[in-house]
């Protein structure tokens, strides 16, 4: 029997939520959604052959198209680390979410 495919592509997640790298850029969370966390690889070091990210800005956006783009950030931090980024963006989207 033939397999079935998924219509929508499949992305690797965090906590549940759809997480796309773009170059130095990662979204985090679906677009679908009110809000997304923007995550901007800042500095990065390498030791043994890989890259790993040292400074990275974390930014809740709306994704109400009808905003100009100003009004569509809504908090922003740096952190270090991007475990310490995907963290801090992980209870953002959930709060801001939950709030609707």
């Amino acid at each position: 029997m033939p397999e079935k495919k998924s219509s929508s592509p499949s992305f690797l997640t965090y906590k549940e939520k759809p997480l796309v790298r773009m170059g130095n850029t990662l979204y985090y969370g679906d677009m679908r959604d009110k809000y997304v966390v923007m995550l901007t690889i800042m500095g990065s070091h390498e030791e043994d052959g890989i890259n790993f990210a040292d400074r990275v800005m974390v930014q809740l956006l709306s994704t109400d198209a009808s905003k100009p783009i100003t009004e569509r950030f809504i908090k922003k931090s740096e952190k270090n680390g991007l475990y310490n980024a995907l963290d801090i963006a992980s209870i953002w989207l959930q709060r801001a979410l939950s709030e609707d």
